[in-house]
């Protein structure tokens, strides 16, 4: 499986034809590592509403016929934008696809999407191959992120470490361990300047307090598991 970072806290998740993407914040992203025009996926995961998230989805989803999933609110949203594709489960729903599963969980964080609708933030727990990627969505810290790997191994763990709207890279790192993924890869940092964060610092200290291994993308890049 390839894990592209696209920017923020998008990424897009490949495996033969299927192809995930989450939060596609694309448009108006100073940091974005690619067009929304370029974007085919065959599914898009939402963790929350924010408009640093919900970003491009309406166009992408019409556009590609991509299976969504996203809580129940944002769910009823985009079938009122006219996205006809659409999964809608709640915190602790399990959705099931071509290849794989993707399940919500807690994330500590508000939502407001840019039309009004109140809704839950999540995290995504996502096996696509065999791997496991646990995308904490934006969240602080929290005690039960630890509650992930008590019934999936999370192979690979995306961490916003940004500060100000989520956990900064300090307790980022508890959250690292406390996940206990085999690879971290740091997200929603660096787009605009109150989340502007130094990630080789989070990268050195994940190595020297955690069992995991940091891996640092830049917009466009990827990591093969």
């Amino acid at each position: 499986m390839d894990i592209r970072f696209l920017g923020h806290a998008c990424f897009e998740l490949s495996d033969g034809d299927t192809r995930v993407l989450i939060d596609p914040f694309l448009t108006g992203n100073p940091k974005a590592g690619a067009e929304a025009s370029e974007m085919n996926p065959t599914h898009i995961f939402l963790t929350h509403g924010h408009q640093d998230h919900y970003g491009d989805i309406v166009d992408i989803a019409k556009r590609t016929s991509a299976q969504v999933v996203a809580i129940v609110e944002l769910a009823s949203e985009l079938e009122e934008e006219g996205v006809e594709n659409v999964s809608n489960p709640n915190i602790g729903g399990t959705v099931e696809f071509d290849g794989g599963w993707v399940r919500l969980t807690p994330a500590w964080h508000t939502s407001t999407t840019p039309k009004g609708t109140v809704n839950t933030p999540a995290g995504l727990v996502i096996n696509l191959g065999g791997q496991t990627v646990y995308h904490l969505g934006d969240t602080g810290l929290f005690s039960d992120l630890q509650l992930v790997k008590a019934r999936d191994k999370v192979d690979v763990a995306l961490v916003p470490i940004g500060g100000h709207f989520t956990m900064d890279r300090h307790d980022a790192v508890t959250a690292v361990d406390w996940v206990g993924a085999d690879v971290v890869i740091p997200c929603h940092y660096n787009t605009f300047p109150p989340i502007e964060t130094d990630d080789k610092a989070f990268q050195d200290d994940v190595a020297a307090k955690t069992s995991s291994r940091a891996v640092v993308l830049d917009p466009g890049e990827s990591h093969t598991v």
